[in-house]
């Protein structure tokens, strides 16, 4: 290919006809591929999300497991209760809900 301006322009044309072909097949590898599913808290936390919702905060570890320590969650393996995902953490102090909805959760993703 020459190297004027009909030929950068040949060449330019080539490279976004290569782009265009790259991204129709990745569009179409990724049309496989499973949608994410979003779960909502409640889907593992149960009851216990409603509990912790109106539970008055700050509240140490010690305090939720005093108080919901035989709620059970989902884990990867089946349930638990709150006082054995719990067990595995330091005390710690929780501001809101969902600050411990978070730490909760984050713990039975482990």
């Amino acid at each position: 290919m020459a190297d004027d301006k009909q030929g950068r322009e040949e060449q330019a044309d080539n490279e976004e006809k290569r782009q265009r072909k790259r991204m129709q097949e990745e569009a179409q590898t990724r049309a496989d591929e499973p949608e994410p599913v979003h779960e909502e808290p409640d889907d593992h936390l149960g009851e216990l999300d409603d509990a912790l919702e109106s539970h008055d905060y700050p509240a140490d570890t010690e305090e939720l497991v005093e108080t919901y320590g035989d709620y059970e969650v989902e884990t990867r393996d089946g349930s638990e209760s709150l006082e054995d995902v719990l067990d595995e953490s330091e005390d710690r102090t929780y501001e809101s809900a969902d600050d411990a909805r978070s730490r909760i959760l984050g713990l039975l993703r482990r």
